[in-house]
């Protein structure tokens, strides 16, 4: 029987996340007190958006809840905490942010967070929050002409991946003479147990209870997952290895690992590790 075996929600874009027993399923993404998943962005003197792609140390920017503040540590670096309440949306400072091709209002957070982050990463930066009044909404490409927001992931506002498939690629890495890698190179928010390698591929409905995630388009992979996140350091890069098995023609050849998806039922439902899902084969 399928089940979910892990739920990591990333509040900041490209930093690190937070491992959940149980989340709230939104149309935006996982929520937990009040905090959603790419709720909040890195962004350079032009509002665009940094990544680990070339900033590798963001993995080391470790949230976690503490009251009603996220607090955030990173090495050689005093705690940071940030209030969790929205600032006014009419009074407070904000910003036009660039994340790919979509430009989105912000707020803008203070100069001390401004500071640690440049600290914490090496550059110029700033924090950007989504803002109350701001919507984001996904290419309907992929979702058949089905409505659909995010925040400020890549663009979709939950990416479902099975752990077969995770060892699926760890055997040919050892079979190469590599080193395994963990699920967290992939960054997905819900991992499911119990399902074949790469069934999620061809997957139509996930269900969780009364709510149901219906996967939209293959993730396709930068060079991520070559990214360390317990060290923040460029390793190993596995897409040598998935190069063999796992382009997409359906988006141009990219290298693709795990399903971007979209709740098309039960906004609001509690999802928690170890429950069981229904997963409904489009074929």
């Amino acid at each position: 029987m399928p089940i979910l075996s892990d739920i990591t929600l990333y509040p900041i874009k490209s930093c690190g996340g937070m491992s959940l027993q149980e989340a709230t399923l939104t149309t935006t993404g996982l929520m937990t007190e009040q905090i959603y998943d790419r709720e909040w962005m890195v962004v350079d003197g032009a509002g665009v958006c940094l990544t680990q792609r070339e900033h590798p140390r963001m993995a080391l920017i470790i949230p976690s809840i503490k009251g009603s503040r996220l607090e955030l540590r990173a090495p050689g670096m005093l705690c940071l905490e940030i209030p969790l309440d929205l600032p006014d949306p009419y009074l407070a400072p904000t910003l036009t942010t660039q994340v790919w091709d979509d430009t989105v209002l912000a707020y803008d957070c203070d100069e001390l967070t401004a500071e640690w982050f440049s600290k914490a990463i090496g550059v110029p930066c700033r924090l950007a929050r989504f803002h109350a009044k701001a919507e984001r909404a996904v290419s309907q490409k992929w979702t058949n002409g089905v409505a659909a927001t995010t925040m400020f992931s890549d663009g979709y506002p939950v990416l479902v991946a099975g752990a077969a498939s995770l060892d699926d690629l760890n055997d040919k890495l050892r079979r190469a003479g590599r080193d395994a890698i963990p699920m967290n190179r992939f960054r997905p928010n819900l991992v499911i147990s119990g399902i074949e390698a790469f069934e999620e591929d061809y997957a139509d409905t996930f269900q969780f209870g009364d709510a149901m995630l219906k996967p939209v388009k293959p993730c396709p992979r930068c060079p991520m997952p070559s990214v360390n996140q317990a060290t923040g350091e460029f390793g190993p890069d596995p897409l040598d290895i998935m190069q063999s098995y796992r382009a997409k023609p359906e988006v141009d050849g990219a290298l693709c690992f795990g399903m971007n998806s979209i709740l098309i039922a039960g906004e609001g439902q509690r999802v928690r590790v170890g429950q069981e899902i229904v997963v409904t084969l489009a074929f």
